[in-house]
């Protein structure tokens, strides 16, 4: 039996959320449900990419994903089911397709049409439910609908090269539990526009001239403690999924604040790279 992830911004105080799985036990008995995460922010695109983006891939192949986050069908957002890196996804065309399938070309995209669809204001329940479940007895995608290629893309969401490449303008994508701010700047793009320069990293009024590799890097422990940098303090660093993060190093939310309090930094707020 297939493993179904749900990544959604329903929360979990309201009813949508046990009604997808009840729905689903009710069509599979022995289904496999996992929760990705239900708390992503109302209708942020670019936060469910984020998580979706680096969490299915510890899935195994065949996995289906169903994506519940501006779902509502309309003719300039409609439902799809893709088939790209051996998983599944069902989701809307809303652009979290592209972007998690940024670098991967998809082998498979529909777009859906099923039978007397519901038409009400719960279409993850009334829709995607019923095509995982297909998915999940072996069925393929060209029985739940046809062939589609006009995934809409999220441009605005890349970085920006500018001044002869010594400058990156990057967007903050994400905010994480602990208030660190992640933008969407990868490592991989910082490298090939560094080419071994100095470089300083710009957000609000800070500067940064290091990223570390991990959050304990910015300890320097040839000093003596009362001279290092420790706790509290900002720090840069390429995250697990390979982009620029801010974070404050063991920040106490309830104290301190996380870096996207400290330095008043939202989701698209901008940070900027020049190379020196």
């Amino acid at each position: 039996m297939a493993i179904i992830t749900l990544t959604t911004d329903f929360g979990t105080k309201d009813h949508f959320v046990g009604a997808i799985k009840g729905t689903i036990y009710r069509e599979l008995e022995d289904a496999k449900i996992v929760d990705i995460s239900h708390n992503i922010s109302p209708f942020n695109i670019q936060e469910c990419a984020y998580i979706l983006k680096n969490s299915y891939k510890a899935f195994p192949e065949g996995t289906i994903h169903i994506v519940g986050v501006d779902s509502e069908p309309t003719t300039e957002n409609k439902h799809l089911a893709v088939l790209v890196d051996g998983h599944y996804f069902i989701a809307a065309n809303n652009g979290v397709i592209s972007l998690i399938t940024a670098s991967i070309k998809p082998d498979k995209v529909v777009e859906i049409k099923i039978p007397n669809p519901a038409h009400g204001s719960f279409p993850v329940l009334d829709v995607f439910v019923q095509v995982a479940c297909h998915i999940a007895r072996g069925g393929t995608l060209d029985v739940v609908g046809k062939n589609f290629n006009e995934l809409r893309e999220l441009k605005e969401f890349s970085p920006r090269i500018t001044n002869n490449g010594k400058t990156i303008v990057g967007s903050l994508i994400y905010i994480d539990n602990y208030g660190n701010v992640i933008s969407n700047i990868q490592r991989s793009l910082f490298d090939a526009y560094r080419a071994g320069r100095k470089f300083e990293l710009q957000a609000r009024n800070k500067r940064l001239y290091e990223v570390h590799n991990k959050y304990s890097d910015i300890i320097n422990f040839k000093l003596e403690p009362q001279s290092r940098k420790g706790p509290g303090d900002l720090l840069a660093l390429f995250n697990s999924a390979g982009y620029i993060e801010l974070a404050i190093y063991k920040s106490d939310l309830n104290t301190v604040g996380g870096a996207s309090s400290l330095l008043g930094l939202d989701y698209r707020d901008t940070i900027i790279v020049n190379f020196l």
